[in-house]
């Protein structure tokens, strides 16, 4: 992590952003960005930086109903986006699909679909971005991801020997464009995840460091664990 006295690493840290947006062409102030927003801190910190920079940005967050977990999450979001006069549309698990996560979850292994939440709460979660920001008419659909993430994943499509996933990555995804699909882009791309976490801290963000209680399990949890311990 840069070590700098707070205004400075905060003036850095909204630089990186801008760089990564205008070197790999992400974005321009023209367009409607739309963030995916879960209540964390990467999420919310991007969120913030983009509006600070001057972006034209909205929130986008998919509510899968795990009880006082996600309830406060929404409730964080909420207060960031009133401070900051950010404009928040909710998506319900519930109301989408009828039911919440883990009543998703357990219905698929009475049927013999013994899927982790994560993974199931992944594909609907990228489901319901893709169907609202279409619907909302977003040119890009920016996510939290940090070079962190970036490194797990790619550590887990290399012992999956499943390069096919790898080409994907990048700050801009995807290797194919399609009018049925809101292009996603990654800005915090070079930033580390501690780096995100100063931010956030120093901004004082309501959010939860917390890890969700569903993904105590996961398959990226021993990535990270792993790069952790490497570190």
């Amino acid at each position: 992590m840069v070590e700098l006295s707070n205004p400075k690493f905060k003036k850095y840290f909204g630089k990186k952003v801008s760089q990564t947006i205008k070197k790999y062409k992400l974005f321009t102030y023209k367009d409607r960005i739309a963030v995916a927003v879960s209540g964390g801190k990467d999420s919310t910190v991007l969120l913030y930086v983009l509006h600070k920079l001057g972006y034209n940005v909205e929130g986008i967050t998919i509510d899968a109903k795990i009880g006082a977990y996600t309830e406060k999450n929404l409730e964080n979001l909420q207060k960031v986006c009133k401070k900051y006069k950010i404009k928040l549309h909710v998506i319900s698990f519930r109301e989408e699909f009828g039911k919440s996560l883990c009543y998703i979850r357990d219905i698929l292994k009475e049927k013999g679909y013994n899927y982790s939440s994560c993974m199931i709460c992944g594909i609907l979660k990228r489901y319901l971005l893709n169907k609202y920001s279409k619907k909302l008419k977003f040119d890009y659909l920016a996510t939290g991801h940090n070079l962190d993430d970036e490194a797990e994943t790619m550590a887990m499509n290399l012992f999956r020997n499943d390069f096919r996933l790898a080409r994907r990555q990048g700050p801009m995804t995807g290797i194919v464009r399609s009018k049925k699909f809101t292009q996603r882009v990654k800005p915090l791309y070079f930033l580390k995840n501690v780096e995100a976490e100063r931010y956030s801290k120093l901004m004082k963000f309501p959010v939860n460091y917390g890890i969700c209680p569903c993904s105590v399990k996961a398959y990226r949890r021993e990535y990270r664990t792993f790069f952790k311990e490497f570190e």
